[in-house]
Parts: C-alpha cells; sequence; structure tokens
C-alpha cells in the first residue's frame, strides 16, 4: 500500500550517496575497510564509551554481548515483554531462559520493583529496552544489577542520542546494543552496534562476530593465513554500510532536531477527550530521541483504521512478546503483566520522521482530533 503519510521516512542526501559510490568505486574492500574501524570511533565518542563493534544488525550484536558476557543455559535473564522480539530471544539464541517483568507507565520501560521481584539465584543480567527513543529507569536498575551482582545490557536499539540526566544511554550498562535499520534514528538499511568500556568484552566479542578468526587485518588482500580460535559467526557489517553509517553520523543532530520538533507539535496540538487520548511522557532530566511518537488511546483499532482510510500509516509498537504463539505454544509461557497488556492494547505509534512537514503533521493531528470513537 502507498501511504499518504506513511510511519518513517528515511533522511538521506547526495552524501550519502557518495559516501556509498566511494567504497564501490575503489574496486576493492567491499566486505572489510577502512570505514568500518572510522564508523566505530565516532560512534563510541559520540555515545562516550572506550569500545565500539558494528554488526550486521542489532539482533546479530545482542547475541554477540550475550555470548561475550558468558551467558549460557541455565541463566535467566530479565527482560521486558513490551519490546520487539529479538530482545528476548538473543537469550534463547544462547541457552538461557528470557524472564518477562513488568515496564512503568511513565517510561514504557522496566518496572525496577517488578526486575527485583523477578530475580533468582539463576539469574545472571537485566536487559532494560528504552522504549521508542525514551530511556527507561536505567540508572535505579543499574543499581539493582550492581546490588545482586547482575550483568546490565542497555537494549538501546531505538534510544541513540538518548540521555537520562546529561548521560548517553549506552554508558549506564556493562555493554549496550544500537540498532541502525531503516527505521532507527541514524539508518545504514540493516546494521547494529555493541559499546562497551571493557576491553575484555571488545576483544571476545571481535572473535565472535567474525568466525573466531585471530586476525582480520587484511583477511582479504593479504597471503597471510589467520587461525581460527574459538566458535565465532559471520555477524560483520560492511564497508559499503559503514561508510553510510558515518555519512548519516554527520547529520544526527540535525535529524534529532527535527525529531523533537515534530514530536513537541504533536504534543502540543493533539486532544481528543473522546479517546483519552495521552501523549508521550518525560521523565525531568531525560531527553527523549523520539524514534517513535507513541500515543495511548481508548477505541486503538478503530483509530488506526480510520487513519489507514485518510492515507495515514500508524502501528502498534509492541504486542507483547509473551503473547506471541512462540513464547506461548511452544515454549510455554504463561505470564501476566498487567502494565504491558494494558499499554499493549492502548498504544499507538504515529508518523515520525525528520522530513515531516507541518502541513502533514496538522493533517495528521486533524483526523485525529476529529475522530468521533465511531467506526466509519
Amino acid at each position: 500500500m502507498t501511504w499518504k503519510i506513511p510511519l518513517f521516512k528515511i533522511l538521506w542526501d547526495n552524501n550519502d550517496i557518495e559516501s556509498v559510490n566511494n567504497v564501490i568505486s575503489s574496486g576493492m574492500s567491499w566486505a572489510e575497510g577502512a570505514d568500518i574501524k572510522e564508523f566505530e570511533i565516532r560512534l563510541s565518542e559520540y555515545i562516550g564509551t572506550k569500545y565500539c563493534l558494528v554488526f550486521n544488525n542489532g539482533t546479530s550484536a545482542l547475541h554477540a554481548a550475550l555470548l561475550a558476557h558468558d551467558i549460557s543455559k541455565g541463566d535467566e535473564v530479565i527482560v521486558p515483554s513490551f519490546t520487539f522480539i529479538s530482545t528476548a530471544n538473543a537469550s534463547v539464541f544462547v541457552g538461557a531462559r528470557p524472564v518477562f517483568a513488568d515496564i512503568e507507565e511513565k517510561t514504557l520501560g522496566l518496572d525496577p520493583q517488578d526486575v527485583a521481584n523477578k530475580i533468582t539465584p539463576k539469574t545472571k543480567a537485566i536487559i532494560p529496552v528504552h522504549y521508542g527513543g525514551c530511556p527507561c529507569n536505567v540508572k535505579e536498575l543499574r543499581k539493582i544489577a550492581d546490588e545482586n551482582g547482575l550483568l546490565l545490557i542497555e537494549d538501546a536499539a531505538e534510544a541513540f542520542g538518548a540521555e537520562v540526566r546529561g548521560q548517553k544511554v549506552g554508558t549506564i550498562g556493562d555493554s549496550a546494543m544500537f540498532s541502525f535499520c531503516q527505521n532507527k534514528i541514524i539508518t545504514t538499511g540493516e546494521g547494529g552496534a555493541i559499546v562497551t568500556d571493557s576491553k575484555e568484552l571488545f576483544e571476545k566479542m571481535k572473535l565472535i562476530r567474525s568466525h573466531g578468526r585471530n586476525d582480520n587485518s587484511a583477511y582479504f588482500n593479504s597471503t597471510k593465513n589467520p587461525d581460527y580460535v574459538s566458535l565465532g559467526y559471520n555477524y560483520r557489517m560492511s564497508t559499503i554500510l559503514a561508510a553510510l553509517g558515518i555519512s548519516q553520523m554527520r547529520k544526527i543532530e540535525q535529524i534529532l532536531q527535527k525529531r523533537i520538533a515534530c514530536a513537541d507539535y504533536y504534543s502540543k496540538k493533539l486532544k481528543n477527550e473522546n479517546l483519552n487520548l495521552v501523549t508521550p511522557s518525560i521523565p525531568h532530566g531525560y531527553a527523549h530521541v523520539y524514534q517513535l511518537y507513541s500515543i495511548r488511546v481508548q477505541k486503538r483499532d478503530e483509530l488506526m483504521r480510520y487513519l489507514a482510510e485518510k492515507g495515514i500509516m500508524s502501528k502498534v509498537y509492541f504486542n507483547p512478546v509473551h503473547f506471541t504463539h512462540f513464547y506461548r505454544n511452544v515454549l510455554h509461557y504463561n505470564d501476566y503483566l498487567p502494565v504491558t497488556e494494558r499499554m499493549a492494547k492502548e498504544i499507538l505509534s504515529l508518523p515520525i520522521y525528520p522530513g515531516l512537514t507541518e502541513n502533514e503533521l496538522d493533517y495528521v493531528i486533524e483526523q485525529i482530533n476529529n475522530f468521533d470513537g465511531e467506526p466509519t
């Protein structure tokens, strides 16, 4: 379907095209080249960590992080169910058991009290999600992790550039994952990264990312045969995508400013008492980057259908993971998470992207404000 106003559009320019063309026209190093290291340096400097490794996607990155943290069979990892499924699946990949905790209504991130209640002797880590670009109560979760000797691994897939009281998300956990999928803050089409201050973790993830190979320098342009010292995967990001990432990073402040401006415009003008409409809330001292702009409404499904009739795309982010066929019927989860389940019935993400015009915003706002809750 072609939407009059889609949920997202990528901000790109001729610099993006030129960056990719430069790699292609080199005739070499499409898979492994200097742009990869440069992208990693730019990311780590921006976030404020010592180390960064880029991956072919965020799911691969999170899997690699759990492997590097030695999470394995018999371990439990506390995660939200109000998230994209890979947050939970990463634990299953390594043989661990994801344990679902409920979320807070304000941030839509993990509820620290429920997390504390879910800790057992088998718990190895907590993976909080910064929902839609809004930081969760990650500092309280850090405190809980420290008090219980647990790892804290931030799923910051949606929150590149977000901050908690002046500190970037991604710097509070023992490691953090970012995603560069096409609908994220900056994008390489597909891509991901892990940031950390641990050199040990960094070195382990390098092996995991590339077949357990002990030397990846100029592999495709050298007669040297490296050794393979551990089990690894092909989770590498290509030079082409890294070059695109570097170009996208040059626009990061522009991207964030435009997203925040769109969100502020929505929040000032959206009003519909018939739907009990609630706009996103931001705790004091938090910087939300609005990868999603998600409202909560009664008669959510009716509104979504009405918007579709008007050519406006909206989407439910997220249906709870513990409600999926795989977790309910294959892994036999039967959790009750009251806040998660209530939010999932009310949540609706609206179009938001840097190129969204004031006229387009006004059109979306007009349709929502005028909707009376009755089917058309």
